[in-house]
């Protein structure tokens, strides 16, 4: 990608990410726990409002993937980015109104807490940790790896040490977020985040509908007639058009998007900073209705995008469309830029490099998390708060030095395969986990550890064989073809896989064994349903 900003531009935006960096990082160490207190650093005492929980909630669910890779699709694909970002949004409505209430209840600090309310042992902590990492580091691999290519893109810069340099810096100052802020300083970055996001997108969907009347339809035609492919582009099937079952390929993408976006622990995490059911169903409201307007709005971009400048142009900038949020924003102002829309396009440019940085960070957090309280602290429970801080505080290093090292060696490669694995594995493992977990009585350990550990190697064992890693120009390895798996996910085996899984090893364990967990739950599911009881052990 080459650059199509002005020198002002890309002057006044460098400020503008350096003052970011400045007051964030500023943020975390005035917000960070200063005390030896799990609860603060875990959880920030679940003292945020409903309103910034919310917006928290919201920034850790909407990633630079989702800015740029789903306005991407809407302007490559018109009908199919439709659906993948209505998905986007359908994922939270499910997390708010089936499992938010219960996680919350049933949860203290991380997925592994939620797991064994019911099933105590270290072995769920270690699967639920792994099943963690597993999700999120491919997550974190795609935020960072798009970090060189994204500053070379706006600053005008294209030497390769220049892009590794960046991805090494702004790893380290996402490491130092998560372990010097802790939940309460990486939720005020969310929320500063979505706020510059929803705000420069709504004026530059604004802007985009100003151009065609305010007319919708006028704004769709215009960008089918510059799509290229006509009619096809307002209809569904596009982006899936090359595989031999297309309609049947979307579906299970989509049903991926939906049943693994809302579950993955970055997400999930925030539901223990509620202090009391009540707020996390006021959190969630907040959440949804956020996600859901910068859906609309980055639909308005995409589709002005490709009217405005051509479908054509956009895939020459990049093939996969991550471009189309920038240009379509450029190109909303005109050929005329005044100092006040050079100042909104910094606003807008700032506010993904803000996402980008934010992003990271939760999910460092969570790793970190999980790792410190399930795995270290769980086997030494005689260790103080500041000791499991400290180790939680290290495992952001030991997490976010890996996912460094792999950013640099994939920034030249196709990113999907990464985040289409995350989002399956919270599909077919950690969902089916919490559904059975949360709801079914006779559910066992056995159970339990088949579907975490049985519906992550189905996606393991299935991804490498998807047209995402190879045998098409826009794979990951363009150059070889061992593309043996006809779908574009692994969602259509996997997701029934890990319910399947979950089901056998419960079977498997006998009826005795099945009648004691459905007595323990018994004895718990008041607080895990209705919050009837708060334990906090």
């Amino acid at each position: 990608m080459t650059s199509q900003f002005s020198g002002d531009t890309q002057t006044l935006s460098l400020v503008a990410f350096s003052a970011v960096v400045t007051i964030t990082l500023l943020l975390c160490v005035m917000t960070g726990p200063d005390r030896d207190d799990l609860d603060e650093f875990y959880t920030g005492y679940g003292s945020l409002s409903a309103m910034r929980n919310g917006l928290a909630i919201g920034g850790d669910y909407i990633s630079a993937a989702t800015v740029l890779g789903t306005t991407g699709v809407i302007a490559m694909y018109g009908y199919d980015g439709i659906v993948l970002a209505l998905s986007t949004a359908l994922s939270l409505m499910l997390l708010m109104f089936l499992l938010a209430e219960p996680l919350r209840n049933a949860g203290r600090f991380t997925m592994g807490d939620a797991l064994t309310r019911r099933m105590p042992g270290r072995a769920v902590r270690i699967a639920a940790c792994a099943v963690t990492l597993l999700a999120l580091v491919p997550l974190m691999v795609v935020q960072l790896a798009g970090t060189g290519q994204l500053l070379a893109f706006i600053l005008g810069f294209s030497g390769e040490t220049l892009k590794t340099g960046c991805i090494i810096g702004l790893g380290a100052l996402m490491i130092s977020y998560a372990a010097i802020g802790g939940m309460k300083g990486t939720a005020l970055i969310q929320m500063l985040k979505m706020v510059m996001l929803l705000g420069s997108g709504a004026v530059v969907a604004a802007l985009v509908l100003s151009r065609f009347d305010w007319d919708p339809g006028a704004l769709f035609t215009a960008a089918a007639d510059n799509s290229d492919v006509g009619s096809a582009f307002l209809n569904s099937g596009l982006q899936f058009a090359g595989g031999p079952y297309p309609g049947l390929d979307m579906f299970t993408s989509h049903l991926a998007v939906v049943l693994g976006g809302g579950v993955l622990p970055h997400v999930t995490m925030r539901m223990y900073t509620a202090s009391s059911a009540r707020q996390v169903r006021r959190s969630m409201s907040w959440a949804v209705s956020t996600v859901v307007l910068f859906v609309l709005v980055i639909t308005v971009i995409g589709f002005g995008a490709t009217a405005l400048i051509g479908r054509a142009v956009i895939a020459g900038a990049d093939p996969q469309g991550n471009s189309a949020y920038l240009l379509g924003t450029q190109a909303a102002f005109g050929t005329e830029v005044s100092a006040t829309e050079t100042f909104l396009f910094t606003t807008v440019t700032t506010a993904i490099f803000l996402t980008l940085l934010a992003s990271v960070a939760g999910m460092i957090l969570a790793c970190a998390n999980s790792l410190a309280h399930d795995v270290f602290a769980d086997r030494l429970r005689q260790w103080s708060g500041r000791r499991e801080m400290m180790i939680a505080r290290l495992s952001a290093l030991a997490v976010g030095a890996p996912a460094i090292l792999l950013a640099t060696m994939m920034q030249h490669r196709s990113l999907q395969p990464l985040i289409t694995l995350a989002f399956c594995i919270g599909a077919s493992a950690i969902a089916p986990a919490l559904v059975y977990s949360l709801f079914w009585r006779r559910y066992t350990r056995a159970g339990l550890l088949s579907t975490l550990i049985g519906g992550t190697l189905v996606v393991l064992l299935l991804m490498p064989g998807t047209n995402l890693v190879s045998g098409s120009p826009f794979s990951a390895f363009p150059e070889a073809d061992f593309n043996w798996f006809p779908f574009t996910t692994t969602g259509i085996v996997s997701i029934p896989a890990g319910f399947l899984f979950g089901w056998l090893g419960t079977v498997a364990s006998g009826h005795e064994k099945a009648e004691e967990q459905r007595r323990q739950y018994e004895a718990v599911e008041g607080w895990i349903l209705a919050g009837a009881v708060r334990r906090r052990d």
